[in-house]
């Protein structure tokens, strides 16, 4: 799965340590999310399009091979 994450934080001007405290999350967990390593619960998904003020789908988006 992709993920924007990274851009989203640029717009807002936030780190990975700022995002992680808003989303109650380690930095390593946001750091694991932007380079694709690590995919979120619903959960974390839906408190970050909430802290990004986004919908879920423009941030996280399915591959081809995550139907596999």
């Amino acid at each position: 799965m992709k993920n924007s994450i990274k851009v989203e934080r640029a717009k807002k001007n936030i780190t990975q340590a700022e995002l992680a405290r808003l989303a109650k999350v380690s930095r390593q967990t946001i750091n694991a999310m932007e380079l694709g390593k690590y995919v979120p619960s619903t959960v974390l998904a839906l408190r970050l399009a909430s802290i990004f003020e986004t919908e879920v789908n423009n941030i996280f988006t399915l591959e081809d091979t995550d139907w596999d």
